[in-house]
């Protein structure tokens, strides 16, 4: 058996995003293959983090589905 090795990214959002977008990008982040868990903090709204398994997943297509809701997002590297 194999460890899995995961990543994290932050995805920077509109600050005044709604908590209705919020949930929809959450969801759908959430339900790629791969992402593990999605972190949106409610006193940051413009914030994720998102953990995943890169073999089956990457920050790329984690952002295109955040932006394909219908936002503005960018990727945030530390």
């Amino acid at each position: 058996m194999s460890d899995i090795e995961l990543v994290d990214v932050t995805v920077h959002f509109d600050p005044i995003l709604s908590m209705n977008k919020r949930t929809n990008i959450e969801d759908a982040i959430r339900g790629l293959q791969g992402v593990v868990s999605v972190h949106m903090p409610k006193d940051k709204p413009h914030l994720a983090v998102v953990e995943y398994d890169p073999e089956r997943v990457n920050s790329q297509t984690i952002l295109e589905t955040a932006t394909n809701q219908g936002d503005h997002a960018e990727l945030i590297g530390l």
